[in-house]
């Protein structure tokens, strides 16, 4: 029980983490979208672009927290699933960019890493939390 239980905190935790991660960019993007373009030094030279920043990063990710926040109380293993998902593709996106165009810059490498541990935390706690369950 005390396995079931510490797995269970555990997954929570990682979805909350990933959550507040998706969050704090949101919110930069909403009050600042500029801020968030800097990180990869391009800049927003039009309205369009800024609404758009401020929609992609900041309407989508403020998506993501509440979602996941619902996930975390709801339905953990789907939480989990879900993150797979979304690490995992932006780990590959960065993958099929380093193909296509060439090595990373040090944040899209650094980011690479980030998404790709992630990705493999939520499956190794999906896998794990699996197993508990089918064995309580």
């Amino acid at each position: 029980m005390q396995l079931k239980s510490t797995l269970k905190r555990s997954a929570q935790g990682f979805i909350l983490l990933s959550a507040l991660a998706l969050l704090s960019v949101s919110l930069m993007a909403f009050f600042n979208p500029q801020s968030v373009m800097d990180l990869v030094q391009v800049k927003l030279t039009n309205t369009s672009a800024i609404s758009s920043i401020r929609g992609a990063y900041g309407g989508v990710g403020l998506t993501l927290f509440i979602s996941l926040l619902y996930l975390m109380v709801r339905h953990i293993a789907k939480g989990l699933a879900f993150l797979s998902l979304l690490w995992g593709c932006y780990a590959l996106s960065r993958t099929i960019t380093i193909l296509a165009d060439g090595a990373l810059g040090a944040f899209g490498q650094q980011w690479l890493l980030i998404e790709s541990a992630f990705c493999l935390i939520a499956l190794s706690l999906l896998w794990a939390n699996q197993r508990v369950m089918a064995f309580s």
